[in-house]
């Protein structure tokens, strides 16, 4: 498998990359079967994944893949899939002309709802309205809502947390950390974030339990930096990383693959061009830094690390570094489960939940294992449900639907963490 793979990437031999703009134009995305059509062999992307000028393999959710593919490379994937006789099917035919057409459709909502004093769900928000709202929500709430500005990105934006209370004024209660935007595509995750501070601030009488003996910090963009960067263009939507140059001839790194736990190893990449580039170092990133310190910090008293991704429909727990159990798997799993099962109730919308080397792929270095090794006894990756041509971009009608469905789990799994762990 791995020779024909190899032979099918290696005449694209012009090492192009994501470091410049792509024109999507002509895109195709693919979804493929894992399995082949006889044998059962599962298909090795490993070499599509390293060849990312012309293919980009999105979520692996064990029975099938995404791949976006370059209009120069529609044949040879054909010849490769058909050769392994996998199946497959073409499931957007032009991914450019969607992303022109979503693009097009925010700037013309970013006019119609201009940010005056709150956020809601009727589109996408810029890194400065989220910022610009958690600070207005402390001027209106001084005594349960407090901001504090925890770092810089590499462009020199301010990245801010919200700390929300209950306002009777004891210290040294259980924490819960939530962040979100990690990856600059994954639009649904801040506005999933930003929703649940808005539910716990604003809607408190029917979250004033979460808050009895908790308080609540939340970062809720990470990789400011390529949150901005994918609202300046169609062009630069799909981008991923963060945006400091990770050398002469590409730009950034994946911030989930930059935390010094297991740095670097299974799931990572050490191809500064790659999507999981890992960085030159482990904390390369001052994004990375800033969750670091927010992790020390709380970790003696922090019961609860949840951050928020798409896309798969996953409540993900550690180890993301190996394909083994931490000790504790069954805690987790009650959490998970938790959350799982009460947006099922609500919606209908299956999650699955575990390990997430078992479940999607290894990850090396990411928050979600350091947290847990830091002291975190729950630590999860939400990944939230697929939208739009690409899979990362839910049209702005289903904001709305996905961000309160996705509230359902988290206050499930922050309900079943309260009565696990009570404030000593």
């Amino acid at each position: 498998m791995k020779l024909i793979l190899l032979f099918a990437v290696s005449s694209y031999a012009i090492a192009l990359s994501y470091a410049k703009d792509t024109f999507y134009n002509g895109f195709k995305m693919y979804e493929v079967s894992m399995m082949d059509r006889q044998a059962g062999r599962r298909l090795d992307y490993s070499m599509l994944e390293n060849n990312n000028s012309y293919y980009e393999v999105y979520s692996r959710n064990g029975a099938s893949a995404h791949i976006l593919v370059h209009p120069d490379a529609q044949a040879d994937i054909l010849k490769l899939l058909n050769a392994n006789m996998m199946n497959y099917k073409i499931v957007h035919n032009d991914v450019g002309l969607w992303l022109q057409r979503d693009f097009e459709m925010n700037q013309k909502l970013r006019n119609l709802y201009p940010y005056q004093g709150k956020l809601g769900t009727e589109r996408y928000y810029s890194h400065d309205e989220i910022n610009q709202f958690i600070e207005d929500l402390a001027k209106q709430n001084p005594t349960r809502v407090e901001v504090k500005t925890v770092g810089k990105s590499f462009e020199g934006r301010w990245l801010k947390t919200i700390r929300i209370t209950n306002g009777d004024g004891r210290a040294n209660k259980n924490v819960i950390l939530v962040d979100g935007g990690f990856h600059a595509r994954e639009w649904i995750s801040p506005a999933a974030v930003v929703y649940g501070i808005n539910e716990l601030v604003n809607n408190y009488e029917a979250h004033a339990q979460l808050l009895q003996d908790y308080d609540w910090v939340i970062l809720p963009v990470v990789n400011a930096d390529g949150y901005e960067y994918t609202q300046i263009s169609p062009d630069t939507r799909m981008w991923r990383k963060t945006r400091q140059p990770s050398s002469a001839d590409c730009i950034g790194i994946d911030p989930n693959r930059n935390f010094d736990f297991h740095w670097n190893e299974t799931g990572a990449s050490s191809d500064p061009c790659s999507q999981t580039y890992a960085g030159p170092k482990a904390f390369s990133e001052p994004e990375a830094i800033v969750v670091r310190d927010l992790i020390h910090s709380l970790a003696d008293r922090g019961k609860m690390y949840l951050t928020v991704h798409s896309y798969g429909n996953y409540i993900l727990y550690p180890w993301g570094y190996i394909d083994l159990l931490p000790d504790t798997w069954e805690d987790l799993d009650e959490v998970g489960r938790a959350g799982g099962d009460a947006i099922k109730a609500a919606t209908g919308t299956v999650y699955k939940v575990g390990c997430s080397t078992q479940l999607m792929y290894p990850a090396a270095g990411a928050s979600d294992d350091y947290a847990f090794n830091a002291g975190f006894p729950i630590s999860f990756t939400m990944e939230l449900p697929a939208g739009g041509a690409n899979y990362f971009d839910p049209p702005p009608a289903d904001i709305d639907r996905l961000v309160k469905e996705t509230w359902v789990g988290i206050v499930a799994m922050a309900q079943k963490v309260v009565e696990k762990y009570p404030l000593n």
